[in-house]
């Protein structure tokens, strides 16, 4: 079991711009976070067609609670955290949750 931080973001007003700058600046931000064993992120699209509720999300994967909360309360977080403004529109949703491997 891992406990992984979602962070879900909202369409952009300029989608390339986003894309540019969270892989150019914000991947390196986010990737110093103490305690973090794993960083993913991709685009979003829905699976009838319709407009998602997120442009993209970001996966920040712990070992556990204890490592999230380090890792939440370091400086490198919070670097990360004041920057998403530099480059995020629309709201931004994070949430915390337990994940279990259940399949193959």
């Amino acid at each position: 079991m891992s406990v992984r931080v979602a962070v879900c973001y909202g369409q952009p007003t300029d989608t390339e711009a986003f894309d540019e700058y969270y892989r150019r600046v914000h991947i390196r931000l986010a990737s110093r976070v103490p305690g973090l064993r794993e960083f993913t992120w991709g685009k979003v699209t829905s699976m009838d067609g319709t407009a998602p509720p997120y442009y993209a999300i970001a996966s920040l994967y712990f070992d556990d609670d204890a490592a999230l909360r380090a890792g939440l309360a370091s400086p490198e977080m919070a670097a990360a955290g004041k920057d998403v403004r530099n480059f995020a529109t629309e709201p931004v949703s994070m949430f915390i949750h337990t994940e279990e491997t259940v399949g193959p």
